[in-house]
């Protein structure tokens, strides 16, 4: 099938580079030498935090070895580790839906990393790789890759969700992030990544290890508020590329087979309304509707009063609404400062 050459949905100034200063179109692709090397450190980072994930209904229904302050710090981080990926690695790095002071742009950048989704110029190409094919060949996690009958779809759905983190090629970041590879600070928090990784599991195992001067204390932070607030992360930002392609409402057209999944909208800082994303990537709210809680729209409001964010990407009610699909839906409190408006 054809695909565009332009480069979907990334920010201002980035495109590729005309044919007159290239004599071909850059590859999706760049070689990727440490194949094997890339598939153990997934199966590290993906398996071992899921592992304790599931090790943690039986740790805790047996030993009880949970403390409310191991439950505080897990929250924090998580908090902290999401909002770096919904706000910073996804609105901002990759679709340029505002834009930062550079405090506030390393900030994001080390919170996301947080989350050890994977370096964060890795991160930005492959999404904006998925925005320019989305559901289509090339799309990186697609759950409708291998056909549309069930046994097709269960396949599509395991490989969406983490199954693609295995089997990729390495989207080229030449190409789908040249932005970010000019910048310095991004660059240096790029290259931190195992160093970051390293702090995501220890600081919480040392804050409450100090907290209640118990090194078993620190082991269960380690293990709650590392391991399994990790892993649950994990799951979260997965399903929105595997359920929230396949499964919920279908509010706006978009060209692709996004939906909206309300349940898991708090849990994702409001990355579940999916389909106002893909029907207007840029834009800094996804959640449009009454009702539609959006942590993300609310964190970038705050940091727009405080001038650490300017030039919001904001919704468009006439816009949305030529998109909206059917003429019953009626959208939520949305003025010209459509972002600023009350949320839910």
């Amino acid at each position: 099938m054809t695909a565009t050459t332009d480069i979907a949905n990334a920010p201002d100034g980035v495109t590729e580079p005309t044919s007159a200063g290239r004599q071909a179109p850059l590859p999706d692709f760049e070689p990727m030498n440490h194949l094997t090397w890339h598939r153990a450190a997934v199966a590290i980072f993906a398996g071992v935090p899921m592992a304790a994930l599931v090790a943690a209904i039986p740790v805790a229904w047996i030993w009880g070895l949970l403390n409310w302050q191991t439950a505080l710090v897990g929250v924090a981080f998580y908090l902290i580790s999401g909002l770096g990926v919904a706000m910073g690695f996804h609105r901002y790095f990759t679709h340029g839906s505002f834009k930062a002071t550079r405090a506030l742009k390393i900030i994001l950048g080390v919170a996301g990393t947080l989350a050890v989704e994977g370096p964060i110029i890795n991160w930005v190409s492959d999404h904006r790789r998925h925005h320019k094919y989305s559901d289509r060949e090339g799309d990186p996690h697609s759950p409708w890759r291998f056909g549309t009958d069930l046994k097709a779809l269960t396949k599509g759905l395991l490989f969406a969700h983490m199954g693609w983190l295995f089997d990729r090629n390495a989207t080229s970041h030449k190409k789908f992030s040249p932005d970010w590879l000019a910048d310095k600070d991004i660059m240096r928090v790029h290259k931190l990544f195992p160093v970051l990784v390293a702090m995501t599991f220890l600081a919480p195992a040392l804050i409450v290890g100090l907290w209640l001067m118990s090194w078993q204390a620190a082991l269960i932070a380690l293990f709650w508020a590392g391991l399994v607030r990790v892993s649950f992360l994990h799951h979260v930002t997965w399903s929105i590329n595997s359920i929230c392609h396949t499964f919920g409402r279908r509010e706006f057209e978009a060209r692709d087979k996004s939906r909206n999944v309300a349940w898991l909208a708090v849990l994702s800082f409001g990355e579940s309304w999916h389909n106002l994303h893909h029907a207007d990537p840029t834009c800094a709210r996804h959640g449009v509707f009454k009702g539609q809680i959006d942590i993300d729209a609310r964190c970038i409001w705050v940091a727009e009063k405080f001038v650490w964010v300017w030039n919001v990407r904001l919704p468009d009610a006439y816009r949305l609404t030529v998109k909206t699909v059917g003429s019953a839906m009626e959208l939520g409190p949305m003025t010209k400062r459509g972002v600023g408006e009350p949320i839910g």
